[in-house]
C-alpha cells in the first residue's frame, strides 16, 4: 500500500482538466521515474518513528510470545493460590497442613484486596469514569479546534490561490490567444513560402522544358 494515499489538485483552476488519456499518461511517466521502493519508504521529512525500549524481562516475554513459544515452568502468576482450597487429605502431616494455611491466608487477602477493590469501585468509580470522560472530551475538543483551525488556514490559501488565478484569467486568455494567432501566422507563412517555392521551381522546369 503506498504511503500517499491522497492528492490535492489545487493548482490548475483556470486551465482545463486533462483528458483521462492525458492523466493516464502523466500517471505512467511517474511511476516509471520513482524508484521501487517510493511507495514503501517513509519520506524524507518525516520524523522518524521512536523506538520502543522495555525492561529486559518485559523484552524477553515479548519475544516469546512472538515466537509463539510456552512459558517456562514456574514463571508467571500462579492462579491455582487464588482457586477453592481443598483440606489434606486425612493424616497428612504438620508440613501438609502449614502448607494449605498459608495459601488459605494468600487466597483471604487476594479476596480481601478483592472486595476493597470492587466498594470503592462503587463509591468513586462513577465519578471517576465521569471525570476521565470528561478529559477525553476536553481533549477531542482540543484536537477538534486543530484541525479546524488547519482546515481554515487551507482553505484560505486555497481561496487566495483561485482569487489570484482568477485575476490573471483574462491577461492568460488573452495571451494564450495570442500565441495561437502567432502559431498560426507562421503556418500560414510556412505555407505560402512552400507554395512559392513550388511555383518558382514549376516554373524553372517550364522555361527548362521550352528553350530544350
Amino acid at each position: 500500500m503506498p504511503l500517499i494515499i491522497e492528492s490535492h489538485d489545487s493548482l490548475p483552476y483556470i486551465d482545463a482538466p486533462p483528458s483521462p488519456s492525458s492523466l493516464a499518461a502523466a500517471s505512467t511517466l511517474i511511476t516509471t521515474e520513482l524508484s521501487p521502493s517510493a511507495t514503501t519508504t517513509p519520506h524524507a521529512s518525516l520524523p522518524a518513528a521512536p523506538t520502543p525500549s522495555y525492561p529486559p524481562g518485559i523484552a524477553a516475554e515479548h519475544a516469546r510470545l512472538a515466537a509463539g513459544a510456552p512459558k517456562d515452568p514456574g514463571t508467571g502468576i500462579d492462579v491455582s493460590r487464588y482457586e477453592a482450597l481443598d483440606a489434606p487429605a486425612d493424616g497428612s502431616d504438620a508440613a501438609a497442613w502449614r502448607a494449605a494455611l498459608q495459601t488459605a491466608y494468600t487466597s483471604s487477602a487476594h479476596l480481601e484486596t478483592r472486595l476493597t477493590n470492587l466498594s470503592l469501585l462503587e463509591r468513586f468509580g462513577k465519578n471517576a469514569w465521569l471525570v476521565s470522560n470528561s478529559q477525553l472530551e476536553a481533549e477531542l475538543r482540543a484536537v477538534e479546534a486543530e484541525l479546524a483551525a488547519a482546515k481554515n488556514q487551507v482553505e484560505a490559501v486555497e481561496a487566495a490561490r483561485r482569487d489570484k488565478q482568477a485575476g490573471v484569467k483574462g491577461e492568460m486568455d488573452v495571451l494564450e490567444a495570442t500565441w495561437r494567432e502567432g502559431v498560426a501566422r507562421v503556418v500560414r507563412t510556412e505555407a505560402a513560402v512552400e507554395g512559392i517555392r513550388r511555383a518558382v521551381l514549376e516554373r524553372r522546369r517550364d522555361m527548362a522544358a521550352g528553350s530544350a
